[in-house]
């Protein structure tokens, strides 16, 4: 029989293992944050555009401009600067934007759900129909389908976004009148709505408002879908190629030689394996539209965050560029960490 003592033993070396791996996460998140603040840092601090001009205008007197450039710190160390930034933002403070005279703070939480509503249903457009379109292509390899979403894979991943943005306003917006144009709603119904979640579809549902539920969603189909296709595009190319690989394996055919059903031996078999590294895969893509949407949001002047760093980097609002950059930053990095979680989660292999 095994001894008190053995198992006691057995519990603390898989209770220290589970604290190195902590201790290992929690460093790999510490050092990525610490690179991403002073890469986006020192980038903000050399551009030629001058926060100081930005504040007091290009025709303030030079007492004045010395004042507030010393008031802002311009005048240390660039590493003293990265230092203070560091010690504001552990307290959360971002810093008081230029444009809107509000905390970057507050404007992140009022322009980053627009985002995040974006790139989510756009994500899931990519995920609903690109798997299923990856899969079909890969079991119907040579075949039009097959030759289909090849094509319709190179086109969506190649095509510039704010291309096709433009396109699809001038032909479904301008021509056709089939859904509303730019912005996230109709001015006119601007305010009605209390915000709650920041996501307009939540809100006006929650309000019971269905003419705005309506009109958010006739805003939002065309730079969803147009966003959307890169995503579908790079899931469907990413599917198919991975479901290639899994049809040749000899598992597949032992399940065939068994007697199993095709639809069995595509998708319990042949997918389940696919399926771990599409987690990565969908994980990666929702990150990148998360900060990837700004040509999207300038086409569409949709109020999201990424136009928001856009507008504040032409008018030299570093603090607004800053704070917007670390927060997208952060977001990358966590969706890549929930990403891990669940591919451990699916794959039994990774947990060891």
């Amino acid at each position: 029989m095994v001894s008190t003592k053995s198992i006691a033993s057995q519990n603390f070396a898989a209770l220290s293992r589970k604290l190195r791996a902590f201790s290992s996460v929690v460093v790999t998140l510490l050092l990525t944050f610490i690179g991403l603040t002073a890469i986006t840092f020192t980038i903000g601090r050399v551009m030629p555009a001058d926060p100081v001009l930005a504040v007091i205008g290009d025709r303030a007197p030079q007492a004045a401009y010395e004042r507030v450039f010393k008031e802002m710190g311009l005048d240390k160390p660039i590493y003293e600067q990265y230092f203070r930034y560091l010690g504001e933002l552990s307290r959360g403070d971002l810093g008081t934007s230029i444009m809107t005279s509000q905390p970057v703070s507050e404007d992140i939480k009022r322009f980053f759900p627009a985002t995040l509503e974006l790139s989510t249903i756009a994500t899931l457009i990519g995920v609903l129909l690109g798997i299923p379109m990856g899969v079909l292509a890969a079991v119907n390899q040579g075949h039009l389908l097959d030759h289909f979403v090849r094509i319709f894979g190179l086109i969506g991943y190649s095509v510039p976004v704010f291309w096709l943005g433009m396109v699809g306003l001038l032909v479904f917006y301008g021509k056709l009148d089939w859904v509303a144009g730019p912005g996230r709603i109709d001015v006119y119904y601007d305010g009605i709505v209390k915000t709650v979640t920041g996501f307009i579809l939540i809100d006006s549902a929650l309000a019971k408002e269905w003419d705005i539920f309506h009109n958010a969603v006739s805003h939002l189909l065309l730079p969803s879908v147009i966003l959307g296709s890169f995503a579908l595009a790079y899931i469907a190319r990413m599917t198919r190629s991975f479901m290639l690989d899994q049809m040749k394996e000899e598992y597949i055919l032992t399940a065939r030689v068994k007697g199993a059903s095709e639809v069995s031996v595509i998708w319990r078999h042949a997918f389940r394996n696919v399926l771990v590294q599409l987690i990565t895969i969908v994980g990666l893509t929702y990150a990148s539209l998360l900060e990837g949407s700004v040509l999207t949001e300038t086409v569409f002047s949709w109020p999201g965050i990424g136009q928001y760093i856009t507008t504040s980097l032409f008018n030299a609002d570093m603090n607004a560029v800053l704070g917007g950059t670390v927060v997208v930053g952060t977001c990358f990095v966590a969706v890549n960490m929930i990403s891990d979680l669940l591919y451990k989660i699916v794959d039994p292999r990774a947990r060891s």
